[in-house]
């Protein structure tokens, strides 16, 4: 009997998080932009209204009942709390957390909020309101809803602090800058909401908010903060948790997303076999139960990213023709 079908919702250019799940199982794609290069991955794709609109639900629920889906995950930031109400309302078997993890997640001044009620380490975090002379700087002003690190600014002093608040057009945040490494951890969450993996990578380099080379390394602090900030959230499905190690303040939490990260390629090479999380992804949506594995992978795998594109007919038909002679890579 074959696994039942995942849907990707906002696929975008997000081709090595598509492609992976292909190769396990049907794959359908929901993006609106035909331009998505990700769908092309896909066995089905398929055109779906706006996020915001009143059919964006319906038609994912036509796609799961059409195609047999067993598990929904976005792959954005944009549609989580809206796939969290539709599971919550029985209409989609979102791989999600529950609505106010997604709400308060998706902000980043909320997310502090929820961190510190939690006892887990966040960097002090203030509102524009709060008495900016009283702060130790420099601090970081940041949108508290944005994403791909835009409008992030480092602010030394004061002065600094109000001109970046006045310059970015959206609600915004100052948060402490933290020294010392930005480090990753990419979880995977069970339908319980119990912590199955977490395996922490480096950052050695970003762009635009998306890791592009780093390492996966052992971790004992990292691993044992993830599962309990994974269980303490309830997270169903993956997530990646953004963390600096403070040499004054220790470790401080910046960021829950509750999706695949960037650095999507890092877990995946890391896991052990038969335990990447899209294969346990397809084994729960499956109906099976996974035993949690935390601190099973294989450390020291680095990861480097680079970009690739397809060409498209009148169609919108991927033609297969590449424009450069490729191959499998080889050790030389």
């Amino acid at each position: 009997m074959s696994p039942p079908a995942v849907l990707l919702t906002g696929a975008g250019k997000r081709y090595d998080i598509v492609s992976c799940f292909a190769r396990l199982t049907t794959t359908v794609v929901a993006d609106p932009s035909p331009l998505a290069p990700a769908q092309y991955a896909a066995h089905v794709r398929a055109s779906v209204p706006l996020i915001e609109d009143t059919g964006y639900v319906p038609a994912l629920e036509e796609l799961c009942a059409e195609h047999g889906v067993g598990a929904v995950l976005p792959l954005t930031d944009l549609d989580i709390e809206v796939l969290a109400r539709a599971r919550e309302d029985g209409r989609l078997p979102a791989l999600v957390p529950a609505a106010e993890i997604a709400r308060a997640t998706y902000d980043k001044y909320e997310t502090h909020l929820l961190l510190e009620r939690l006892g887990l380490p966040s960097p002090p975090t203030v509102l524009p309101q709060a008495e900016l002379e009283q702060l130790a700087y420099p601090v970081m002003v940041k949108p508290r809803r944005g994403s791909g690190a835009r409008s992030i600014h480092l602010a030394h002093d004061v002065a600094q602090a109000r001109f970046f608040l006045d310059y970015v057009p959206e609600p915004t945040m100052l948060q402490r800058a933290m020294n010392g490494p930005e480090l990753s951890i990419d979880c995977l969450g069970d339908l319980d909401g119990r912590c199955l993996n977490a395996i922490p990578r480096t950052m050695l380099e970003s762009r635009g908010g998306e890791s592009i080379k780093g390492e996966v390394i052992r971790d004992d602090e990292l691993i044992e903060l993830a599962r309990r900030t994974m269980e303490a959230l309830g997270v169903r499905g993956p997530a990646t948790i953004q963390v600096f190690r403070d040499p004054d303040i220790g470790l401080g939490i910046t960021d829950v997303n509750t999706r695949f990260g960037g650095a999507f390629p890092a877990p995946a090479y890391a896991a052990l076999p038969g335990c990447s999380y899209p294969e346990l992804i397809v084994r729960m949506a499956g109906g099976e139960r996974i035993e949690p594995h935390v601190g099973e992978f294989q450390a020291g795998m680095s990861f480097t990213r680079y970009y690739w594109q397809l060409e498209l007919d009148e169609r919108m038909r991927p033609t297969g023709r590449e424009i450069v002679e490729g191959g499998p890579l080889r050790p030389r």
